[in-house]
């Protein structure tokens, strides 16, 4: 069956009354493994699944867990056939010891939320005061009510604390009160040998007792400790807990006793509990494991000290709101109009600093820490999904996980020495640094990871202006890189760099030649290594070279590099006008879209690998990516040729994917089909539109959620070392606001349906920022105000029947060409020709050529091409200004007076030459030669060129045409149009004038405010 769900199909489970806050009322066994992940909390060390502190409701799925980021086992990966090279060691991250359980006794009965006689359930996720809290109403059987209450929070300001507390609340009688909470060590990770994505889990208990015992301590009664070790990988860890009583009303009796053995610490609590009194138990836990401290006794137990000095569990959770506020104020992206979108942006979000690592030393697991899917391994899904979330809202985390990809650099050198390569490779999954993929296809063939690593540290220096991090490890990490790919690249016979056997983001396309992605990064790789060098040697030349030494940079390494950039092979496919993804992608058969073989998602979990490889299919955005990477370069034509071909393909089996196409439909002006793939992204874990939300959040998703907002309909993209935006609202929404951090300021975007308003926060200089491609220069504590909508500020002309009417010329022309050839044409059949290049007028004149004709060949028709041209320029030497349309010089005129920029984007070479017989040259600052042009009308090429040598977005620019397939080009640009002519002929422009006279300044701004992009 299908696995894989139409979000507009599915309806949200979680209410929207509160966007802050992501509430669940009642008790849902049956959602019960999915809700333990949404309701997990962590700060990036330590994560808790959102497990009911009693246990599961009986039969209930569930797969309880506590997690450490980067605490994990190490086993030997077993073979069947072995290979030279392939990943030696099993890596998973470790379900570790459970200190959230809470036990409850009312007069010796259970405390349960699944019980009959439980009502008013209520569990919420704070998302602003950074808690979980359950709240339920308990009658016992005499018809006495309780009001029982849990919260459970992870320090964000202290990573290694945990706070765990339950008030129980005597609402009509007295009651004793029995509560226990063990630490116990009796743990197993799930097991799943179904589904690729989760991997087979260790069986059994693999943590070791090493240490167990009860003590003194600050709290309200004894401390415990237990102590465990996993014996493949050696890591050690502790739990401590201190207990906490807090009374309200009348105070009763308490009396907490405690009981440790190797894999269990007990506390237990008895209580007399007044009427109309509250007891609050608290149990305040640290969780510390040997990579942060030698002596792991002594640093809990001084870290359990401090946390009791800082105001234990109330303080923790002050604390917690006062650490939200500020990341709130930069990270929270507001959406008005779209209720499910705003809650699953600030949900994306928390989940995002959850589950990523601050230290330095570890990184983002793939399900963060509230799942133990993909075993727990972080992938390239950190720099390219995670990261600019992080750069732009809290740029010291992102910073945090550069210096762990600085930390991991020997283990990525040990890799590529035992593969033989020179410099470094970084595993495409792993926890400690090594590899840990055993499917060599889909891991260590991702060359690519060198690039990603490099890219998101080279966006990091950019978007920080730290360039220490270069002294700091980071030339290493890029010249490292780059030596790898020069050893494993090759010059072909072509001239070209060409790199074989990979396998790019796309895991249903493998080892092939020549991945456009990896060969893409390659290449900014070599030039970002270097251009390190050269900025190392401006920046401090004496410290570079000490740094340059130590790598044993060669002479000659930096312009190596650069020429292996310069070449490195990156086609344009001459029939399709597409970027192939790879060498053979082009020519491989269709998958069969609709069919039998068809139906069945992820295609991974119902087809054999090779039959996936073998077609025109793909798992994620491959292509794209890169575009979305590498945009300085790629224009709209190119973007939007891709799009078309890759969209259709894209099965989007992977979470990484939606998003990336989300980003393109925006720029393109596609907000309907961006907003459908912003809804697959954004909403994938609320409404596990994957079906496996149980194994953990998807991390890049969550990241992507973000980019698709903000890169996507916010037009934030950095382009040429600039933040540069174009807000585009959907159908819908009524306004988007967020912040972009750069370079120690935060710039902050409000736009609406009508204005867009710029204000920078903090920093010490002006940052020149661009709006639709217009330099805009933001003063510290400073607001600028654009409109929303874009205004004029290009006019596209055709020449034929806009500007002049050589129409007559054109036909005389054809007419003297045909008559030469035997093959009848006359002024109907010329109708047929408007609007088409050369080369297509000459192919429908020559098919009117009688049956048994013999078709010219290449070289005849370049001939006869010529020949049409000489005739043509002979014809046109006549032609004065006066030869202007009517209209036309009142129109030229008043787009001057208006600042409006002029581009011709004619089918014609002799276009200059009639521009300069009209006398109107110098009025166009742009002419598109058609012979650069992959295709002609009714492709929108000539258009978007225009465009682009003007620097304008299309979407500023109108287009005015009288042939039906240059209104069809302009549409196809995601251009306003004015059609000059007949509705019958050009209607399908946005606005229709009979004649030129119609062509005035209002008239091109009306069919602007009259354009809609299409959805």
């Amino acid at each position: 069956m299908t696995r894989h769900r139409d979000p507009r199909e599915v309806r949200p489970r979680f209410p929207f009354d509160d966007p802050w806050r992501l509430a669940q009322r009642g008790v849902h066994p049956d959602e019960n493994a999915r809700d333990e992940t949404l309701f997990s909390v962590g700060n990036g060390y330590v994560g808790v699944r959102g497990t009911p502190e009693e246990g599961a409701p009986p039969g209930a799925p569930s797969v309880p867990g506590h997690y450490l980021n980067g605490f994990h086992e190490r086993e030997e990966i077993a073979y069947p056939e072995g290979a030279y090279g392939l990943a030696r060691w099993r890596q998973t991250m470790l379900n570790v010891i459970v200190v959230t359980r809470l036990s409850v006794r009312l007069d010796g009965a259970e405390v349960r939320a699944d019980d009959p006689g439980a009502h008013d359930v209520e569990r919420v996720l704070d998302l602003r005061a950074g808690s979980l809290t359950r709240r339920w109403i308990w009658t016992a059987a005499d018809g006495a009510r309780f009001r029982i209450e849990t919260v459970r929070a992870a320090s964000l300001s202290h990573p290694r604390r945990v706070a765990q507390t339950v008030r129980i609340e005597a609402l009509d009688r007295p009651a004793t009160v029995r509560i226990d909470h063990p630490l116990d060590g009796r743990v197993e990770n799930r097991v799943e040998t179904g589904d690729p994505r989760v991997g087979t889990a260790l069986k059994g208990q693999v943590l070791q007792p090493v240490a167990h015992g009860v003590g003194d301590g600050p709290g309200d009664g004894p401390r415990r400790r237990l102590r465990m070790r996993a014996p493949g990988s050696g890591m050690e860890l502790i739990a401590l807990a201190d207990p906490e009583l807090v009374w309200e009303g009348t105070r009763g009796s308490a009396r907490c006793t405690a009981h440790a053995e190797p894999l269990r610490a007990d506390l237990r609590c008895d209580a007399d509990l007044p009427a109309g009194s509250a007891l609050r138990f608290g149990a305040r836990v640290v969780l510390l494991d040997d990579r942060f401290a030698s002596d792991l006794h002594a640093a809990a137990a001084a870290e359990a000290d401090a946390f009791a000095a800082d105001g234990g569990i109330d303080g923790l959770l002050e604390a917690q709101r006062a650490w939200l506020d500020p990341f709130w104020a930069d990270a929270d992206v507001a959406v008005e109009g779209d209720p499910s979108v705003q809650q699953a942006l600030r949900v994306a979000a928390y989940h995002l600093l959850q589950g990523t690592g601050r230290d330095g030393r570890t990184n983002v697991p793939s399900k963060g820490l509230s799942g133990e899917g993909y075993e727990g391994h972080h992938f390239w899904d950190t720099e390219i999904y995670v990261a600019p979330f992080f750069l732009h809202v809290a740029p010291e985390i992102a910073v945090a996980l550069v210096r762990h990809r600085i930390a991991s650099l020997p283990a990525a050198r040990a890799r590529a020495r035992e593969l033989r390569h020179d410099g470094a490779l970084y595993p495409w999954r792993t926890i400690a640094g090594p590899e840990a993929s055993a499917y060599f296809p889909a891991g260590t063939a991702q060359i690519h990871i060198d690039a990603d690593v490099v890219h998101a540290l080279a966006r990091t220096v950019e978007a920080t202006g730290d360039e220490e991090l270069w002294f700091e490890g980071g030339a290493a990490v890029a010249i490292e890189c780059a030596r790898f790919y020069r050893s494993v690249a090759h010059r072909g016979p072509d001239g070209a760099v060409h790199v074989a056997t990979v396998t790019g983001p796309d895991e249903y396309t493998a080892l092939v030649d020549d991945n456009h992605f990896t060969n893409a990064m390659a290449a900014a790789t070599f030039r970002t290594a270097a251009g390190v060098v050269r900025r190392l040697r401006a920046l401090d030349p004496e410290r570079a070279e000490g740094v340059l030494a130590e790598l044993a940079l060669g002479p000659d390494e930096a312009a190596q590099w650069e020429d292996l950039a310069e070449a490195m092979h990156l086609p344009v496919d001459p029939v399709l006008g597409v970027t192939p993804q790879d060498a053979t992608f082009l020519t491989k058969p269709e998958w069969p879209w609709g069919g039998a073989r068809d139906g069945l998602r992820p295609l991974l979990l119902h087809h054999h690998p090779l039959d996936i490889y073998r077609h025109q299919v793909l798992k994620q955005a491959d292509v794209l990516l890169a575009h979305l990477l590498l945009p300085d370069g790629v224009g709209r034509t190119r973007l939007r040729r891709d799009e078309a071909y890759y969209a259709p393909r894209t099965t989007h089996d992977s979470s990484l994917s939606p998003c990336v196409h989300a980003v393109h439909a925006a720029r393109l002006g596609r907000t309907g089909a961006a907003l459908e793939m912003l809804h697959r992204t954004a909403r994938i874990d609320l409404d596990d539109l994957n079906g496996n939300v149980a194994d953990g959040v998807h991390a890049a998703a969550a990241g992507g959620t973000w980019l698709a907002v903000v890169q996507g309909f916010g037009g934030f993209e950095v382009r040429a070392g600039a933040p540069c935006f174009h807000p585009r609202l959907p159908s819908g929404w009524t306004r988007l606001r967020f912040a972009v951090a750069w370079r120690g300021a935060v710039i902050r975007v409000d736009a609406d349906r009508e204005r867009t308003r710029f204000r920078l926060d903090g920093g010490d200089a002006p940052v020149r920022i661009r709006h639709q491609r217009e330099p805009l220069d933001l003063e510290p504590g400073g607001t600028e105000e654009r409109p929303t909508p874009p205004r004029l500020r290009g006019a596209i002309f055709d020449l034929d029947g806009v500007l002049a009417d050589s129409a007559e010329q054109h036909y005389r022309a054809w007419k003297a060409l045909a008559d030469d050839l035997g093959i009848p044409f006359d002024r109907e059949a010329n109708q047929a020709l408007r609007g088409l290049p050369r080369r297509a007028s000459l192919e429908a004149i020559v098919a009117r050529a009688p049956a048994g004709t013999p078709r010219p060949d290449e070289e005849e028709l370049r001939r006869l091409m010529d020949a049409k041209n000489r005739h043509y320029r002979r014809l046109v030497e006549g032609v004065t200004p006066a030869d202007l349309l009517p209209g036309i010089p009142e129109l030229l005129a008043e787009l001057r007076g208006a600042g409006v920029r002029l581009a011709l984007a004619s089918s014609s070479r002799n276009a200059p030459t009639l521009l300069e017989r009209l006398g109107i040259e110098d009025r166009f600052e742009v002419v598109v030669d058609p012979a650069s042009l992959t295709f002609g009308k009714p492709d929108p090429e000539i258009f978007e060129a225009a465009a682009e040598a003007l620097d304008l977005p299309t979407d500023a620019c109108v287009g005015i045409e009288d042939a039906a397939s240059g209104v069809r080009a302009i549409r196809g640009a995601g251009m306003p149009s004015v059609g000059v002519g007949s509705a019958e002929t050009v209607g399908e422009a946005t606005i229709v004038v009979a004649d030129t006279t119609g062509l005035t300044l209002a008239t091109l701004q009306q069919a602007l405010r009259s354009h809609a992009p299409d959805g």
